[in-house]
């Protein structure tokens, strides 16, 4: 059965690339504001799971039978939500403001044929981050910056963002921005993958 990625993540494609899976990556072209102002109220989870749904088909519409996967990541820290940084001015200041506190990452797929939705997961990460010194995030946006421009939560744990952490609570899978595990169960449960 042909898979598509709803997604251009460089991170989510190494995931699906080292559990050997096969498929074809088509980015989504959704207004991805325009589909949270809809989710007024609605927690993290049901955010980020709203946001794969709505990538997975705008994708899946365009391409009838295909088994479409859209995922989403967001961040919520001190009850606020974080989307990717637009500067590396902003940048800083969301480190600034995650220093000494919890990050709390949601990551979200979705699998959808032909409109309808075969199969979602969210899960949760939590992140504490160490308290942070204005010579370190101005050394690591020096570093880091513009690569981090297109992350949740600026940073790449896969990259000098490991540094951010002293403590995570969830999986690695899940820090990189995609619940891998169930979604390989979903996979084989679909036929994509051998059981």
């Amino acid at each position: 059965m042909k898979l598509i990625l709803a997604s251009k993540s460089a991170s989510r494609r190494a995931m699906l690339d080292a559990a050997g899976v096969t498929y074809d990556s088509i980015p989504a072209d959704i207004d991805e504001r325009a589909v949270e102002a809809g989710l007024a109220g609605a927690s993290p989870a049901d955010v980020a799971e709203a946001l794969a749904v709505a990538k997975a088909a705008a994708v899946a519409a365009l391409h009838p039978g295909a088994l479409v996967l859209g995922s989403d990541s967001l961040v919520v820290c001190g009850a606020r939500r974080f989307d990717k940084p637009a500067s590396r001015d902003e940048a800083a200041e969301h480190l600034r403001f995650f220093s000494g506190k919890v990050m709390e990452l949601h990551s979200a797929a979705a699998l959808l044929r032909d409109g309808g939705c075969e199969w979602s997961h969210t899960a949760l990460a939590r992140l504490h981050v160490r308290e942070l010194s204005e010579d370190f995030i101005e050394h690591y946006l020096a570093c880091e910056w513009p690569a981090i421009g297109h992350t949740v939560g600026a940073f790449r744990i896969e990259g000098p963002g490991v540094q951010l952490f002293e403590a995570i609570e969830g999986d690695q899978f899940t820090v990189l921005g995609m619940p891998l595990l169930p979604l390989l169960g979903a996979l084989r449960e679909q036929g994509v993958l051998l059981a």
